[in-house]
């Protein structure tokens, strides 16, 4: 029987103690793939806690695939699996962009790029402001570190450290105004050789940043998993942008098999690496959020990346990440002939922001907003008839859902059906970099930010009266 020692004092709840004692036990070989887990209730009352305190745990385990369940039969210690069959790597193209409705004549706008900025607190942004300007004084006016100022720098490793598990120090992060531009930094210093491999479908505007770059962006399969390392090989990339945390637009969770898969490959040759992008990885509905690749990093292959887009307001132009030790030498040697981009005043008033727990609290706040609108949209599309159309996935974490119409309309058709009622929803082939498989289940995205609880249930009729017709004439037809 698992027997972790719980600390009852700790400000650590229980569950996360059994969590990673048990995680610490299946990465230590302690528990090999296949061992059977006690049951919820058998482990709970060998412990003394309550069965939700366990479940709480074994929860965050399947969530991150060290587990998987059986009906019936319990938990056990995940098998890693191996990648689906091997499909020759086609070069990638410059993809069509599908048609999107216009958001002028949108009443309700379910834009998967928004983000509420109503609820920003604007009050304590105001109040730290003032304390910088009057705190500060000529350091406001001479020019920031390259790498960012040292306060924001370490009130960022606080941060990874508390929320992301991520090893690191305040020396290791570069902070600039945006992806764009650090992505331009990460070029420099990689190089543009031996192709940059990107999700397929995944984030357009990487994609173009590479392509523009003049840097070869090789588009890679995803299946249930993440990115798939069969096609990483095949494709010949030295370096991956992958989303692990919680892909976009799919919304997958990359479990721990496949991270180890990843680092494994990057691992075979000095050259090569692994781009986290944690984009939105505050936004996680269910158990905490999930730890970041780079706390399973050992051998320095992956750089971490992030901004401040998601979380706070998109207008604050601030990202940072964190360079592996060797790298950061190098870039330290080379590139600090850059001038920072991202002013003094915003970088000491986000320091605060941090330091004194506002981000966080501001984090909670957002997650319940953002969590109340989800389950509005979700109650609003079933009570007007959606969920007979088709369903729903995606809801565990992020800005957005996904709608599949197995044997349904074209994506084409249902944005155009939903844009004449005064509704904006967006095709999920927009990000797609290859053309879809004949196959493909038209699928669509929700964004549900902006809007409010009260706007969902007008939307949902309105998308109901607008479908319905054209499902109707396909049953039909068939």
């Amino acid at each position: 029987m698992l027997t972790p020692v719980l600390d009852s004092a700790s400000p650590m709840p229980l569950y996360e103690q059994i969590y990673r004692h048990i995680r610490r036990e299946i990465e230590s070989g302690a528990l090999p793939a296949g061992s059977r887990l006690p049951s919820k209730r058998a482990l709970a009352a060998h412990l003394e806690v309550s069965v939700v305190t366990v479940e709480g745990a074994y929860g965050q385990l399947l969530a991150e695939g060290y587990l998987r369940s059986e009906p019936k039969r319990g938990f056990f210690v995940r098998t890693p699996e191996l990648a689906g069959p091997r499909q020759p790597f086609s070069a990638p193209y410059h993809p069509p962009v599908p048609t999107a409705p216009s958001s002028g004549a949108l009443e309700y706008d379910f834009a998967t790029n928004a983000v509420d900025t109503v609820h920003f607190p604007f009050s304590t942004w105001a109040k730290l402001m003032r304390e910088v300007l009057s705190q500060q004084d000529s350091d406001l006016l001479s020019s920031p570190p390259p790498q960012g100022v040292p306060e924001l720098r370490e009130a960022i490793v606080r941060y990874l450290h508390d929320f992301r598990g991520i090893q690191a120090s305040a020396e290791q992060v570069v902070v600039g105004a945006g992806s764009e531009y650090l992505t331009s930094i990460l070029l420099q210093l990689l190089g543009q050789d031996g192709g940059w491999a990107v999700e397929d479908p995944g984030y357009r505007k990487f994609y173009r940043i590479l392509s523009h770059a003049g840097t070869l962006a090789c588009p890679i399969p995803l299946d249930g998993q993440g990115m798939r390392t069969d096609a990483l090989h095949w494709s010949g990339a030295r370096v991956a942008h992958i989303t692990p945390s919680h892909h976009f637009p799919l919304g997958t969770v990359m479990p721990v098999a496949r991270r180890q898969a990843l680092l494994a490959w990057a691992s075979e040759a000095e050259n090569r690496y692994l781009i986290e992008d944690d984009y939105d990885s505050e936004f996680r509905y269910d158990g905490r959020p999930i730890p970041a690749l780079q706390s399973l990093d050992t051998r320095e292959r992956v750089v971490y990346m992030n901004t401040f887009t998601k979380s706070l307001a998109p207008s604050l132009r601030i990202g940072y990440m964190v360079l592996p030790p060797h790298l950061l030498e190098r870039y330290q040697k080379e590139f600090l002939f850059y001038s920072s981009t991202v002013p003094s005043f915003e970088q000491y008033t986000l320091a605060r922001f941090l330091s004194r727990g506002h981000f966080e609290r501001h984090i909670r706040r957002m997650r319940n907003t953002y969590r109340l609108r989800r389950d509005s949209l979700l109650a609003a599309a079933k009570a007007a008839g959606i969920t007979r159309l088709g369903r729903f996935s995606g809801a565990e974490a992020g800005l957005h859902l996904l709608f599949r119409a197995p044997g349904g309309p074209s994506e084409e058709e249902l944005v155009q059906a939903a844009a004449r009622a005064g509704v904006g929803v967006y095709p999920l082939s927009y990000y797609c970099l290859t053309p879809p498989e004949p196959d493909h289940v038209p699928t669509l995205m929700l964004g549900y930010a902006r809007l409010e609880p009260e706007d969902m249930a007008p939307a949902m009729r309105r998308l109901y009266a607008a479908w319905s017709p054209l499902f109707r004439s396909r049953e039909t037809q068939a």
